[in-house]
């Protein structure tokens, strides 16, 4: 009998454990995520800022494990330069529209367009410039108002004006604006607001707002909130703010998301996050956290205003799932999502055959240093490596890339074994020796996300270190991305490199 009742406790110590997953849900750097769900599944895009193909977009069916779908664009639209932020999809009339930021060619300011599809991870069909409003017009938000469509804005962030939240009326086929902009919040601390989305629950108008400092090592994002009793406004900031935050948590900083609803009516908000300590290296990384509406009508988070890595599963049943790292053998006849390059320095050639990656490109305005075909970071610890079967004459290996004058190659740099580190556009030859006879393997192991040792090996088994003391590669951080491990060449068409495999463990 003892026996009996011993397992009965133990079933109901089970039954009512509570099961959690941990923050960040997407590993890497993806910024400004916004999130819908679409027949049955959720769907997030995000940012892709210099690196193509151009907002990489992932599903899911439990808000936890995702995967990596495709993105907006292959090819950048016609009007656009480059800088391609915040995508915000939003489904009407059975087509998922996305609103997106990018700087337009002829003058580099930032603008948004809008493109269709019959599916988020469809072919998009873009439509053009939509908002094109004083000196930026960023992070598009598009609200259904019983019928009544709104796009809001962020405006006035390069101006002497305060930063505003300004919204306009926006044409039924989701195509154009049909009013002049109206302010909805203004920045009166001056500490820079953006990054909106908008609820209606009950009799009040919800608007989420990100404040503060979105990028860097610094960077002090925060998720405040205000509301109104029409979307029009006055909006009333609410007396906690902000309602969610870094600082003591597990996150330096969050925010820039938006709202989905969930099976049982549970809202779950996905922003951008930057993880303490060495993850600091894997970017701006999704995480979710879910909302509630308290007793005094205002929104707040369930586990209060701290962003947390650990949060109770959206629904029951969900498990998530272990981080993989990333193989490529290049038998696919095309390439997988994973890979990105870095536009707007070069443009790219990338063809797979009987097991070979050939590796070419363009470089563009004064690059030096070619074509970077690389992938995101998913975790602060990982080893890159490759088979180099021939650079073409070329500089040609792995690379850690920040920018074309920013960057670290080891591989073949005229003939000739090379670790060479770039910054700001200023060259250090660390190590180099003449090129070993036979074939050539390349191997770069990265500890605290930042400092990596480099090796080599001529049969892909027996590896050789060709430095004792890591290189520190944190000041290959740009503003608003952290670096990407991958691969590199100077080659351009003609005089291709070619790669045996790549694997990010």
């Amino acid at each position: 009998m003892r026996n009996f009742y011993l397992l009965l406790l133990m079933c109901l110590c089970s039954c009512t454990s509570v099961v959690t997953y941990t923050n960040p849900v997407i590993p890497g750097d993806m910024p400004d995520p916004s999130l819908i769900r679409f027949e049955g599944r959720y769907y997030a895009a995000g940012t892709s800022s210099e690196w193509a193909p151009y907002y990489p977009v992932y599903s899911s069916d439990d808000l936890v494990n995702w995967n990596h779908e495709g993105y907006i664009f292959d090819e950048k639209p016609a009007w656009t330069l480059s800088s391609f932020w915040a995508p915000e999809l939003f489904c009407m009339n059975d087509r998922v529209y996305c609103y997106y930021t990018a700087r337009r060619e002829s003058d580099g300011v930032s603008y948004i367009g809008v493109a269709s599809s019959d599916r988020p991870d469809g072919d998009y069909q873009d439509h053009g410039l939509i908002v094109e409003h004083g000196s930026e017009a960023i992070d598009a938000f598009v609200f259904d108002d019983d019928g009544h469509l709104y796009i809001s804005w962020k405006a006035y962030g390069l101006d002497s004006r305060p930063i505003e939240i300004v919204a306009a009326r926006l044409s039924q086929d989701g195509l154009s604006l049909e009013s002049e902009p109206f302010t909805l919040l203004v920045d009166e601390e001056g500490i820079g607001i953006e990054g909106q989305c908008h609820l209606k629950i009950g009799e009040y108008y919800y608007l989420i707002y990100a404040a503060r400092g979105c990028c860097g090592p610094r960077s002090d994002y925060e998720v405040r909130v205000a509301r109104a009793d029409s979307f029009l406004g006055p909006y009333e900031n609410c007396p906690v703010n902000p309602i969610l935050k870094g600082g003591d948590g597990d996150f330096i900083s969050c925010g820039h998301g938006t709202v989905v609803y969930g099976d049982d009516g549970r809202m779950f908000y996905m922003c951008h996050a930057y993880k303490k300590g060495a993850e600091f290296f894997m970017g701006r990384q999704p995480v979710i956290h879910e909302l509630v509406l308290d007793d005094d009508g205002w929104l707040s988070f369930v586990n209060g205003d701290i962003a947390l890595s650990e949060q109770k599963v959206p629904c029951r049943g969900v498990k998530q799932k272990a981080k993989e790292g990333f193989y490529d053998d290049f038998d696919a006849s095309e390439q997988s999502p994973e890979w990105t390059w870095n536009y707007p320095y070069a443009d790219v050639s990338a063809v797979t055959n009987d097991g070979k990656l050939y590796l070419s490109g363009k470089p563009f305005n004064g690059n030096r240093y070619g074509t970077a075909y690389c992938v995101r970071a998913r975790a602060p610890r990982y080893s890159i490596e490759t088979q180099l079967l021939d650079s073409g004459g070329n500089v040609s290996g792995l690379t850690f890339y920040g920018d074309q004058e920013n960057l670290v190659i080891w591989g073949l740099v005229d003939d000739r074994l090379s670790l060479v580190e770039i910054s700001d556009g200023n060259e250090t030859v660390i190590y180099q020796i003449e090129k070993p006879d036979g074939q050539l393997y390349l191997k770069a192991d990265v500890r605290e996300g930042c400092k990596a040792v480099f090796l080599y090996s001529l049969d892909g088994e027996n590896w050789k270190s060709v430095i004792h003391d890591p290189i520190d590669m944190s000041k290959l951080v740009r503003w608003d991305r952290v670096f990407r491990p991958g691969l590199v060449t100077t080659a351009t068409k003609g005089d291709t490199a070619v790669f045996g495999y790549f694997s990010m463990n």
